[in-house]
């Protein structure tokens, strides 16, 4: 069962301001996401304190994606970008 995916208009702007090599790799973590999303690769884990509520997986190294999961099981990507994009949330 395929999960419907949704994304943030802020994720969207910072996607497009991504180096395209990273930008391919955030299309493949998420069609990696939506058929398993706890492959090890992903690294998956919920967030905590301030941020609270939203969830993130790796992208590469450097590269993370934060979601959240709404209450219908629709997940929303709302930011994608370097590891310190927890700073800006």
């Amino acid at each position: 069962m395929e999960r419907k995916i949704e994304y943030s208009q802020r994720f969207l702007r910072r996607l497009r301001k991504l180096p395209p090599e990273i930008a391919k790799m955030v299309a493949v973590k998420i069609a990696l996401f939506k058929q398993d999303q706890f492959y090890p690769s992903l690294r998956l884990h919920r967030l905590r304190g301030a941020l609270s509520g939203l969830w993130s997986i790796s992208i590469s190294g450097k590269y993370r994606a934060i979601f959240e999961r709404q209450e219908d099981g629709c997940i929303t990507f709302v930011t994608v970008g370097q590891h310190d994009i927890y700073k800006y949330l």
